[in-house]
């Protein structure tokens, strides 16, 4: 739960007595490697915020086509959020890529919380814009950059996730093929001058 308090401190400073309050409202989730967190077709009454693990989150279409919305680390929060809110059906999958630890967070607390400590509200609104922030730089990305670029990018934003999750997803979700990715990884790689 420090790792959480830190996490909130990052935004706003809380007390000892709020963070024992805010602590009452979550609750800790073990996750094992390729279970899914929430499948498509469920309910989702709850949001996930990541103490330790990755987690992929994504969409099957009609063809069975695999697209990826997300991947996401420790310190990241998580949920198909248009199910979490608006209290429907979920469309995605997200699914554990390595042996996890989640604190989950229902609407209702989540609203409950906002509502008895005014700074948690803050704190979930910033939350939600850098997250509107985040997604709407990624489709200007996908639209205006070329794979190399795209690849580049993603690599300066999120080098974790780089050394972390296999190729053939990272590519799947810049919208690249595994192939493409390959090449521009190679030639990376023959840029680096060698150590004497």
């Amino acid at each position: 739960m420090e790792k959480l308090r830190k996490h909130i401190e990052e935004i706003i400073p809380v007390s000892d007595g709020e963070f024992d309050y805010i602590r009452t409202f979550f609750t800790k989730k073990r996750v094992r490697k390729h279970q899914f967190l929430i499948q498509a077709g469920d309910k989702v009454p709850c949001e996930y915020w990541i103490a330790y693990g990755a987690f992929r989150a994504f969409y099957i279409d009609e063809g069975g086509r695999e697209h990826i919305v997300q991947f996401a680390l420790e310190n990241s929060w998580l949920s198909d959020y248009h199910a979490f809110f608006h209290q429907t059906e979920s469309t995605m999958n997200v699914l554990c890529m390595e042996e996890a630890e989640v604190l989950s967070l229902t609407l209702s607390s989540r609203e409950k919380l906002a509502s008895d400590l005014h700074k948690m509200e803050h704190f979930f609104r910033m939350k939600v814009s850098n997250g509107y922030a985040a997604q709407q730089h990624r489709i200007i990305s996908l639209l205006c950059r070329n794979p190399k670029e795209r690849y580049e990018e993603f690599g300066a934003m999120f080098p974790d996730i780089i050394k972390r999750i296999p190729k053939k997803y990272i590519a799947e979700y810049l919208g690249i093929s595994r192939e493409t990715l390959s090449r521009i990884h190679l030639a990376q790689r023959r840029q680096i001058p060698s150590k004497h």
